[in-house]
């Protein structure tokens, strides 16, 4: 192995010294925007300021202010915290040949990019998570791009002095930024794939039906988010609650006063009980009129960014990371099971499919796979479909990841594919999800699929058609099905 050596880009904000190891050049925690503090704290980003000389880009930058997951996902998801206000920040991975970008990228009008938007329910992670480091992408011919962005009531507050969606904002800066600047890292602007996973695959979807990201990208990579937002005023009440909790007016101007730490405990407390499935406090996309026009699943069904090529889907037990490392999934009863789906609406009828086909599962698994389909495997075959109906030039390609990590009996998690899709298994904090015996030919596989994605448009498996091909990604060797359970998914159209 070699030693770290500097690399060197310029930015049009300016110079910057990077990291240089086997044949991958890194550029940690350059700015795309002025630190989100003081008048600017709940306002839109303002362009990086320019710097003199040299910036050295050798360490993560600032992450946006959080707290740690609770009990007992904390020990399943790392979410490193660095301390610092500018938190609007990236980092570039690329591959490099000693004094810059290889010849041949630049000749060819530079590499495919591609743009991670982590995940974390809006309130949680940081593009400095060690599962998504950037080498093997950037190893395997893709300049690879990840953000961090504001979270919480900092990123997606709404209130009526200040402009909704600063979070989504945020990310749309940076890939403007990208546009801009990532010539200079081999990066072809015109090549941009943007990816991420939960409420980052939810920020993405946003970003399709957003008319400020219009030609930003060309493809996008949807993993266990769906197309969802909420009206100002639905999206509104977390900010009231944290408002009442604070005892302050739900004002960016009263905001603005408290301290940071007394508004995170505020917003955790607030938050802390809330469920997917169950409901309560969280924080939304909000549909404001400017950034977001519209519910972006009306958006896209009616044809918004029909041109962008689209990968998505989900793992196959989305809802065991919620439900068994805290033994939730032992405590519903049929009693409870049947309650809760009135609540949340799923009509009997598509609940008796999944109890008859799912005999031999406890109460609470049966609720889970519901609560997976309901929220995410639906929606995105429903987009898929509307896509297929209006002949969208865009592709449409569907996977599943349904590997199952033997870690406390979390099986087909949420979040489990993270490490494969970034060929990530061999990091300590990605194993105490998986586990030390992941099968590496997954991540190959998986990490080649979404390389050739961001390349070409295509995957390696047929576009979404009337047969519903679905790549699945385990158990086993990677394959294609047609329509998997597809009485669980005719039992929504009721």
């Amino acid at each position: 192995m070699s030693d770290h050596v500097p690399a060197e880009a310029r930015t049009r904000a300016g110079a910057l010294r990077g990291s240089l190891k086997d044949g991958v050049a890194s550029f940690l925690g350059i700015p795309y925007a002025r630190p989100p503090v003081g008048a600017l704290r709940f306002r839109a980003p303002e362009p990086a300021e320019p710097w003199e000389g040299v910036r050295e880009a050798t360490a993560f930058g600032p992450t946006a202010p959080k707290r740690p997951y609770a009990p007992p996902l904390d020990a399943l998801l790392p979410d490193p915290s660095v301390a610092g206000d500018g938190c609007l920040n990236l980092n570039v991975w690329a591959p490099w040949d000693g004094s810059g970008p290889s010849d041949d990228a630049v000749a060819a009008g530079g590499r495919p990019v591609m743009v991670w938007i982590h995940g974390g329910s809006l309130v949680h992670g940081s593009s400095s998570v060690p599962v998504y480091d950037g080498t093997a992408f950037a190893r395997d011919g893709v300049v690879l791009v990840s953000v961090n962005y504001r979270l919480g009531v900092e990123g997606f507050g709404v209130f009526p002095d200040a402009p909704a969606n600063p979070g989504l904002r945020d990310q749309i800066a940076a890939l403007g930024w990208v546009r801009e600047n990532i010539a200079a890292f081999g990066g072809d602007p015109e090549r941009v794939t943007v990816f991420g996973e939960s409420a980052g695959a939810i920020s993405i979807a946003a970003l399709l039906a957003s008319p400020l990201a219009e030609g930003l990208f060309r493809r996008a990579v949807l993993q266990s988010g769906a197309p969802m937002a909420l009206p100002l005023a639905g999206a509104r009440r977390t900010t009231e609650a944290v408002a009442a909790r604070l005892g302050v007016p739900a004002t960016a101007e009263a905001f603005g006063r408290v301290d940071r730490e007394h508004l995170l405990a505020a917003q955790t407390e607030v938050t802390g009980k809330g469920s997917p499935l169950t409901g309560g406090h969280s924080f939304q996309i909000a549909v404001d009129g400017e950034v977001l026009p519209r519910d972006p699943a009306e958006a896209l069904a009616a044809g918004a960014s029909e041109g962008v090529d689209v990968l998505m889907g989900t793992t196959t037990e989305e809802y065991r990371l919620w439900f068994v490392p805290g033994g939730v999934v032992d405590r519903i009863g049929s009693l409870t099971q049947r309650l809760l789906l009135w609540k949340t609406g799923v009509p009997s009828r598509t609940a008796r499919v999944y109890r008859a086909g799912r005999r031999r599962e406890k109460p609470g698994e049966v609720l889970g796979a519901i609560a997976t389909d309901k929220l995410l495997r639906i929606p995105l075959n429903r987009l898929a479909d509307a896509r297929l109906r209006a002949g969208a030039p865009g592709g449409t390609h569907l996977y599943e990841f349904g590997w199952r990590s033997p870690v406390l009996g979390l099986g087909a998690c949420h979040a489990l594919e993270l490490g494969f899709v970034f060929d990530t298994l061999d990091l300590p904090e990605t194993r105490a999800l998986t586990g030390p015996d992941a099968p590496r030919e997954l991540a190959t596989a998986m990490h080649a699929a979404w390389t050739a994605f961001a390349a070409t448009g295509d995957p390696g498996w047929r576009a979404w058609d009337a047969a519903r091909p679905v790549m699945t990604f385990g158990p086993g060797a990677p394959s294609l099905v047609e329509a998997p359970r597809e009485a669980e998914r005719l039992a929504w159209d009721v």
